[in-house]
């Protein structure tokens, strides 16, 4: 596709010389088609030079302006080079993936693709049913963390405008919901200038889409086709395959080609079957750990450190298999009225469905004791027996992101004057969430007697197996002949929002004079949310006859529960035939979400909340010579009104009915700006920059469900805290990028950011809970933990040896690095050094690509540190048992090649080495008690023909 950026956006600055952007206009698609835009230095071009996609690669970029000036504009870039430049001239620190960067890059969605950047971290995890191994399961990344922050610290847009946060117990947006081919270009802004929303403590990013006007055609278009194959599932017996169909199509007409029409849609689909085990997971949720150096009661022993003296005494193997389909599109009307006013409408439209089913056999300890040792005064755990049970769960999903916005440009004199609407809807439901479960030890404890205090042995790298009698490795090859323990459970959560608004920005350009220009505008967004989760329990099977079986739920039979790893069979479970079974058996007595009323069971997980947010900013951008000054202020206040369900009993503890009630939080944040930029010549600049910024505490922190508890003449009101503080940062960031006419790019960056009144990511639990009040009520609630910083330096370094004699000439790499630290308090006892959650100290990215008459091929190693992920993971009230993510390292291949007939066929090789996608374990220095997920190697061929 031969793509030209001449984008129309809203708010980002992008930075080019009147001189340089109307001779590279006029010389690509003729004059009478540039618009006074153009005279006035107000529309950027992602291709000053008119390089386009089909251009061959190595063109040294175009010479930097000797005179820069703020451009009021967003930008699609066609390939790096187009990146490079737009980074260097954008007034605050950004990094770009362009169109070719996003398509030579084997990743499942642009979530994996933001990866690609320095001090961005990708998560498989997130909160509630997307955390965990659960989440982790899927094998695909979710969220982002953008130099050390939670992905709930950024803001999220779409072609600039603000998308709902759909996710139940976060500010987070989904991100795998987008697939690499619905967009065009990703900008993430690590810095915050005051016409950017101020609730951005790690990052802004924003996916762009193309319109018309990006393209150098006046009709194009293009047809993608793709085939996909998942490794593991294949090693399962599967077929493991999937594949999709994207197109898209562009048109400007009208007698001065003053309209543009843009159109895309994509869908495609991808079958799963991927490989877990769940010892960590056991330990929180079964208890399945213990001190193998212990007290007689089974405390720690003196004198040991508790993380490296844990044991695993049981565990949960099994298979994550599925399915997820997507399908959305891009729609972009642009219409240039006269050469001073511009208007456009883009919409965007994302839907996920996923089907996740895990088949679990769950190996579990009971009459663990203790025993003395040689050692006087210390004791070993003592496993009696071990329980083997079995448990089908779904993890379903039903997600979707829409948006939808008008604005226009409009030039008088030196006034540029920008209104927008946008509107955007969220969800994120889990719907007929189902389970079953079976127990061999439903009727007898006497079976399977074990003995030694551990499960698990542990083999190279630190993989566990467990250690199975022969009465054990019949058991869990019989599935089928344990007892049934009851028809089901079936669990429904809808999650969502909807957000609206309208903003105004205005700016005036001076002829001459230090000041360049001064910009200022409001802003006004509405959101509406809402979540309930509602849970039925079917009553037990205690005929003493019944088994699984019986119930008529297997399809089949996976011969290896974890390939080449443990070999077991294990059933291969219909989800609608377990689903089935529940709709014959539950009663609408059966429904137990969280009370003993059904009048509160139904109501008691349900949350509404208003969100009202109204910002205004000015700034001023000051040119003496090469040095850029952009001092700026912005403010905004917050109005969030909370709904949800109070649980009350009586004095005797007797449920009472409830009620819904409701609170208030309003925030009023200043928040200050400064930027500098020093160009000496065309091919640097150097940055530096303070600014502060703020994030809103999630909903279920400000708004969560209350329960009111009355014992012995003392209430007890657990509720969210609508006076808890926002989290507030003053950052500082220090940058030099540099360019060289040899086809080179480098920069190097240093930030530091000040944390105050911190909350972390508790999921739906409260953060930091503090009981409060004296006498006879009290009151628990979330509270603010203490100061926090985090802080680093990060490096790219790319470079083409353009230079080189024929073929070599299409050689080069690159690589990007990330070092940092961070420290924060979470204000609970003990808990005052902790690392940020996902915040990894080191990561890299290192390419060799070769680009070349058509032919490119890219071989990356990509790189994440450990980095902690859940606090306190077993409850013990001590940093010693938090959550740790082990190191991943990955190596994906791309080849493609461009035909002369437009044809342009690409091979895609994600994970080539097969290296474990997520393995997570309790305390930093013990591998004991993991979380693994095999999810294999996914291999994705696409054929594209543009016309």
């Amino acid at each position: 596709m031969n793509t030209f950026g001449v984008g129309w956006l809203v708010r980002t600055q992008y930075v080019l010389t009147r001189k340089t952007l109307v001779a590279a206009l006029c010389a690509v698609i003729g004059s009478t088609v540039v618009p006074a835009f153009a005279q006035q230095a107000q529309t950027p071009t992602a291709d000053a030079a008119a390089t386009t996609q089909g251009t061959p690669q190595g063109t040294a970029p175009p010479a930097k302006p000797e005179k820069v000036v703020q451009m009021k504009g967003l930008s699609v870039v066609a390939n790096r080079y187009d990146a490079t430049n737009m980074r260097m001239d954008s007034v605050n620190t950004v990094e770009v993936l362009s169109a070719n960067d996003l398509q030579h890059t084997a990743v499942h969605n642009v979530a994996e693709a933001l990866g690609l950047m320095s001090g961005v971290n990708v998560t498989t995890t997130g909160t509630g049913y997307f955390g965990g191994i659960d989440g982790a399961a899927r094998g695909e990344g979710m969220f982002a963390s953008v130099r050390g922050l939670p992905s709930e610290y950024n803001v999220n847009l779409i072609n600039g405008s603000n998308v709902a946060q759909g996710m139940p117990y976060s500010r987070s947006v989904q991100l795998s919901l987008l697939p690499p081919s619905g967009l065009q270009t990703i900008v993430l802004n690590k810095t915050s200038m005051a016409d950017m929303d101020g609730d951005a403590i790690g990052g802004t990013i924003d996916f762009r889409t193309p319109s018309a006007f990006d393209f150098k055609k006046d009709f194009s278009g293009s047809v993608t086709a793709s085939g996909r194959s998942e490794s593991r599932a294949r090693d399962y017996g599967g077929s493991g395959l999937g594949g999709g169909l994207a197109g898209e199509l562009q048109g400007k007409f009208g007698a001065d080609k003053q309209f543009g029409v843009y159109v895309s849609g994509y869908y495609d689909y991808r079958n799963i079957a991927n490989s877990e085990i769940g010892a960590a997971e056991s330990a929180s949720n079964d208890g399945s750990w213990a001190f193998l150096h212990a007290t007689a009661d089974g405390d720690n022993a003196p004198g040991y450190d508790p993380a490296r003296n844990l044991v695993s005494t049981g565990t949960n193997v099994g298979i994550a298999s599925g399915f997820e389909r997507r399908y959305g599109g891009n729609i972009s009307l642009d219409w240039n009225v006269d050469p001073t006013l511009k208007a456009y409408a883009k919409m965007t439209y994302a839907y996920a469905l996923t089907e996740q089913n895990t088949t679990y056999t769950q190996l579990l300890p009971s009459n663990v004791t203790y025993v003395p040792t040689a050692t006087p005064g210390v004791y070993a755990p003592n496993i009696g027996r071990i329980a083997n049970r079995f448990w089908f769960e779904t993890n379903p999903e039903r997600a979707d992101l829409a948006t939808v916005q008008f604005g226009a440009d409009k030039v008088a004199g030196g006034w540029t004057i920008s209104p927008n609407v946008f509107w955007s809807i969220g969800r994120n439901d889990r719907p007929n969430h189902v389970e079953i479960d079976g127990r061999e030890d439903k009727y007898s404890q006497d079976n399977f007697a074990y003995g030694g205090s551990s499960l698990l042995r542990y083999g190279g790298g630190g993989f566990p197996y467990p250690q199975l009698t022969p009465g054990l490795i019949g058991s869990v090859n019989n599935i089928g002949g344990m007892w049934a323990n009851d028809y089901g459970e079936v669990t429904d959560i809808r999650s969502g929002q909807k957000r609206g608004g309208a903003k105004l920005d205005l700016r005036y350009d001076f002829d001459g004079g230090p000041v360049s220009s001064v910009k200022f505008g409001v802003k006004y967004s509405d959101s509406s949310r809402e979540f309930t989760n509602r849970d039925w329990s079917t009553g037990g099977i205690n005929d003493g006859v019944t088994t699984l079986d019986d119930l008529g739920i297997f399809k089949g039979y996976y011969s290896s529960i974890f390939p080449d790893k443990y070999h077991w069979r294990t059933p291969d479970v219909s989800r609608a035939a377990v689903a089935a079974l529940i709709d014959q058996h539950v009663l609408p007595s059966d429904l137990d979400t969280c009370s003993s009323l059904d009048f509160n069971n139904y109501n008691c997980d349900t949350m509404r909340g208003t969100e009202a947010v109204t910002a205004a900013y000015a700034m001023a951008t000051i040119n003496q010579g090469p040095l850029e000054i952009i001092p700026g202020v912005r403010f905004e206040h917050t109005s969030i009104h909370n709904t949800f369900w109070t649980t009350p009993t009586d004095a005797d503890g007797n449920e009472l009915p409830g009620y819904f009630d409701n609170n208030r939080t309003v925030y009023n944040e200043p928040l200050g700006s400064l930027f500098i930029n020093y160009r000496p010549n065309g091919n640097v600049v150097y940055r530096a920059a303070i600014w502060q910024s703020y994030t809103r505490p999630a909903f279920v922190q400000l708004g969560g469900g209350s329960q009111i508890n009355t014992s012995e003449g003392v209430t007890t009101i657990t509720r969210g805290n609508p006076n808890l503080s926002p989290i507030k940062s003053t950052n500082v960031d220090l940058a030099a990028e540099w360019t060289t006419d040899r086809g080179g790019y480098a920069s190097f960056s240093g930030f530091y950011k000040k944390l105050r009144d911190y909350i972390y990511d508790s999921g739906g639990g409260q953060a930091n809970p503090d009981t409060v009040g004296e006498g006879t009520v009290l009151t628990k609630t979330p509270t603010n933990g203490g100061d926090g910083k985090v802080y680093g330096l990060e490096m790219t370094w790319r470079q083409k040896f353009q230079d080189l004699p024929a073929p070599w000439d299409g050689l080069g790499f690159s690589v990007n690095a990330t070092r940092q630290n961070s420290k924060v308090d979470l204000g609970r006892e003990g808990f005052d050094n902790e690392r940020l959650q996902a915040a990894p100290e080191r990561m890299a990215n290192a390419e060799l690509f070769y680009e070349k008459n058509g032919f490119s091929l890219n071989l990356s190693y990509h790189y994440t540190g450990s980095y902690l992920s859940t606090y306190d993971f077993l409850n013990q009230g001590s940093p010693w048992d938090d959550l740790w993510i082990r190191p991943i390292r990955r190596v994906d291949l791309h080849a493609g090649y461009l035909l002369p007939n437009g044809i342009q066929l690409d091979l895609q090789v994600s994970n080539l080495t097969k290296q474990y996608s997520y393995w997570s374990h309790i305390g930093r220095n013990s591998l004991a008690n993991s979380d693994i997920v095999d999810a294999g190697m996914t291999t994705l061929l696409t054929v594209k023909y543009s016309f």
